[in-house]
């Protein structure tokens, strides 16, 4: 049976969007591209758009797109036993021929196991045989580390998609159209050869007594470390939005990504060593993208991990003025914030600015390698204040390597004088200014020289924002925001878990999102992965990924960095 409501729901998004491709299925290789969460919340994801361009400009294949469902269609789903379905043709997902899951957040882990479920497909890989689609996988987030999802993924791609696609899709029309290669351990040895593509059913892992790693091995012809992809010219693929709709994050506003990578090496971000090298697209490409941009929305939104770094950013921004358009931007580099910048900035309707100053004391900010001085944080809300803008948004972490209670109330007292700067410039001026801090827990992510380091005790985390929030309290124009401890000590367990932690997953997909169930219910200890500071020479799951910076130059700034802070590391 298949819900009438729903499908109604679906044309009607349908009509809203601009953007959308509309194949018919006839001869071609059907993918359904999963993004494990609300449309909203997919629909504001660059990379998941990017994909989906990339793959419908391939002739023999039609995308089409699939979310998790709102709370109330949730229902709806299960009421009416109703199959999960592809936004574009309401088709099952079953009927496609590839489910490709485009993963950003470790959160969303369980989602995928819940859209298994809905769409009436086995999650686990070696369930799926023959007339089930082949399940794939990408992502930041599972580039990172795929390994908690390994029993329920056939393969993931490692990297960057756009260098990837046509080979993936070349080898996988090649093994479906050689005789005695139809079937799927076959299909997934062929595709396994390629460089960027791991498939865990290939690779077997063993234990010590103590629960850590021994060691990981490969079948026969695969390589023991497979090296993430990435896309040495950048300028070949243009990123920018292609999906229109009003319900996004990023609504008005067309997305336009500048940069990967960093050159700034903070020990914390994630980012900054995934997408390593830094790398820049040129001013003659992004003008005439911007401009794509600027025919369908008035605004352009400008992406990148360190958009702040590009080169050419003011040119850019002021032939987007030229155009009569606007401009978003999501962080600023202290550093970047000079006057003409801003005054493009403030001609291009932004009303809030965001900084990262990270750690509130500069002992903190030198161990992050994010060594801004106060002097330097003050000079640049002096410069956005001048220029007219007295909206700031600062983003801070908790539970940082060697952090003291000290440091915590330094996040309030910059806080205060930030506040300050903006109050003396403003005397008696009229029009809207606040201080908002967003201070969130810090989590330990793979291929990051902080990687060895475990995740402050929730209690602790708990502690430290009641710090802030009494500190805070009563403070005219200061509002705080933060995520809630217990899901740092999920995205943790997620974050830095081996294929052993799937259990879990499993156990919290059962109960529906309740994780103290789930946790409680399985026999695997969840802290062994959260609260344990690794050994130096420990093997971690996610050591079989080449990431491009070898482990030793990451394990000598982690070092460096506890010296700095003041901690003696030993074996």
């Amino acid at each position: 049976m298949t819900s009438w409501k729903l499908i109604q729901k679906a044309k009607q998004i349908l009509e809203k969007e601009k953007g959308t491709v509309q194949k018919p299925w006839g001869g071609k290789n059907s993918i359904c591209l999963i993004y494990p969460n609300s449309y909203h919340v997919g629909m504001s994801n660059l990379g998941f758009q990017t994909l989906y361009h990339h793959l419908n400009i391939e002739e023999d294949v039609v995308c089409e797109r699939a979310f998790l469902p709102d709370a109330g269609d949730l229902q709806e789903y299960r009421q009416t036993q109703t199959p999960l379905f592809s936004l574009e043709s309401q088709r099952p997902l079953s009927d496609f021929d590839i489910l490709a899951f485009s993963i950003s957040f470790e959160n969303d882990f369980v989602n995928i196991l819940s859209i298994f479920d809905l769409a009436h497909v086995p999650p686990e890989s070696h369930r799926r045989e023959h007339g089930y689609p082949l399940v794939i996988a990408g992502g930041v987030s599972v580039f990172l580390n795929p390994e908690p999802l390994s029993e329920f993924i056939d393969l993931f791609i490692l990297g960057e998609a756009e260098e990837v696609v046509k080979e993936f899709l070349e080898v996988y029309r090649a093994a479906l159209s050689e005789k005695g290669k139809r079937g799927k351990g076959d299909l997934l040895k062929s595709l396994g050869a390629l460089e960027g593509v791991y498939v865990p059913g290939l690779y077997h892992v063993a234990y010590r007594k103590d629960g850590k790693i021994e060691r990981m091995d490969a079948e026969p012809g695969f390589p023991p470390q497979i090296k993430r992809r990435w896309v040495r010219e950048i300028d070949r693929f243009p990123t920018r939005s292609v999906l229109f709709t009003l319900d996004t994050e990023f609504k008005e506003m067309a997305l336009v990504e500048v940069n990967r990578g960093c050159p700034r090496g903070c020990r914390f971000c994630a980012a900054c060593f995934v997408y390593h090298p830094f790398r820049s697209r040129s001013l003659p490409v992004l003008e005439p993208v911007a401009k794509q941009g600027l025919a369908e929305e008035h605004r352009i939104g400008l992406t990148g991990t360190a958009v702040s770094d590009y080169p050419d950013l003011l040119p850019l921004c002021q032939g987007i003025l030229s155009q009569r358009g606007g401009i978003s931007l999501a962080s600023i580099r202290v550093d970047a914030i000079r006057g003409p910048l801003v005054q493009c900035l403030r001609e291009g309707q932004v009303q809030t600015v965001a900084l990262a100053p990270e750690a509130g004391s500069e002992r903190l900010r030198k161990v992050l390698r994010k060594g801004y001085t106060e002097e330097e944080i003050l000079k640049s809300i002096d410069i956005l204040v001048e220029n007219g803008l007295s909206q700031i948004k600062c983003y801070f972490l908790i539970g940082l390597p060697s952090e003291t209670d000290e440091d915590v109330r330094a996040i309030v007292r910059l806080a205060k004088q930030v506040r300050h700067e903006i109050l003396s410039h403003r005397k008696g001026q009229k029009g809207k200014w606040r201080v908002v801090l967003s201070v969130n827990p810090f989590v330990p992510k793979p291929a990051t020289p902080f990687q060895w380091v475990a995740l402050e005790e929730v209690g602790e985390l708990k502690r430290k924002l009641k710090m802030i929030q009494r500190e805070i309290k009563g403070e005219k124009g200061m509002e705080l925001i933060h995520d809630l401890p217990k899901w740092a000590y999920i995205q943790a367990l997620l974050s830095k878990g081996d294929r052993r932690v799937g259990k879990i997953l499993m156990a919290a997909c059962r109960y529906q999102g309740d994780w103290n169930k789930a946790l409680r219910e399985t026999d695997i200890n969840p802290d062994f992965y959260v609260y344990r500071k690794r050994d130096l020479d420990e093997i971690f799951p996610w050591d079989f990924i080449d990431h491009g910076i070898p482990k030793e130059k990451l394990r000598e700034e982690y070092i460096k960095a506890m010296e700095e802070a003041g901690i003696q590391l030993t074996h």
